[in-house]
């Protein structure tokens, strides 16, 4: 069983910027991709980032070049960068191990003036 913990959401202005972590336990983590999901109101849940084993990264077009990912397999974690953020950002953020159904609890990202 793997549990994953997120931390780092909160209320930003438009430009500004939040760190998000993700945080597995088990030993099974730096041998598996994990990657960044988003749920807005009223949408469905979209894959916004991924990064694998050898940490090959791959973005959805809505935040390449605005969005980060990346992971420390010495801290079993996993974080996702986010800049520029924009209103339409706003929405709850969960990381996932992609070979298995082991989710965060989700964050909550709210850009806002």
């Amino acid at each position: 069983q793997v549990q994953l913990v997120e931390s780092g959401g909160g209320l930003v202005q438009p430009g500004g910027s939040l760190r998000h972590f993700c945080a597995a336990s088990g030993s099974v983590f730096s041998n598996n991709a994990l990657g960044w999901y988003r749920q807005a109101p009223g949408k469905q849940r979209e894959l916004v980032a991924s990064i694998t084993a050898v940490s090959t990264t791959v973005y959805a077009d809505s935040v390449k070049s605005q969005f980060t990912i990346s992971r420390d397999n010495a801290k079993n974690t996993v974080y996702l960068q986010m800049n520029s953020l924009k209103p339409d950002d706003t929405a709850i953020y969960y990381c996932k191990m992609l070979a298995y159904n082991y989710w965060g609890q989700g964050t909550q990202v709210t850009v806002s003036s």
